[in-house]
């Protein structure tokens, strides 16, 4: 995939995040996805200085009830596919974007989608991790990437240190 920078989120001459999230709230409303959020590097450009990324991760809590104790994915896939979106591996690509649809891992990531913001991008509303989730999901995942946007997030005074702490 091509290397994307997340500045391009917050840009007016840039479409395709636009497009993505136009698309992410057409299935928030035919019920195909329940509450989102915008996670990630891209989420984190909505507080920090933007960086490349490949990806933009959609953490979603699934609204249709199943009957089975497996979760899947298979309503995003139903919806997109035959609109002529694309699965190129882990990803469906949404305006020319690599999207990467995330079921919560447990607790965090659900609160983490349920205490999301909202945000503009372009006259489209998007909701987005809070900047004290995106940074306890990184403590949690812990890779070189996540650390490093720990310290951004410290060092630019976004952070609500007593409600990161009662996060965590």
């Amino acid at each position: 995939f091509p290397n994307f920078s997340a500045s391009s989120v917050h840009s007016r001459a840039n479409p395709r995040t636009k497009d993505t999230f136009i698309v992410l709230n057409q299935m928030h409303t035919a019920g195909v996805i329940g509450r989102y959020a915008i996670g990630g590097a891209v989420g984190a450009t909505f507080y920090l200085e933007p960086v490349a990324t490949m990806d933009v991760d959609v953490f979603v809590l699934l609204s249709q009830a199943s009957t089975s104790p497996l979760l899947t994915l298979g309503p995003v896939y139903d919806y997109l596919l035959p609109r002529g979106f694309k699965a190129e591996g882990e990803y469906l690509i949404i305006g020319d974007w690599p999207v990467q649809f995330l079921l919560p891992a447990g607790s965090l990531e659900e609160e983490a989608i349920t205490e999301a913001v909202a945000q503009q991008v372009d006259g489209v509303s998007v909701w987005v991790m809070t900047a004290e989730h995106l940074t306890a999901i990184a403590l949690k995942t812990g890779g070189a990437k996540d650390y490093a946007r720990i310290l951004q997030f410290i060092e630019t005074g976004v952070l609500d240190v007593a409600r990161l702490n009662a996060i965590l």
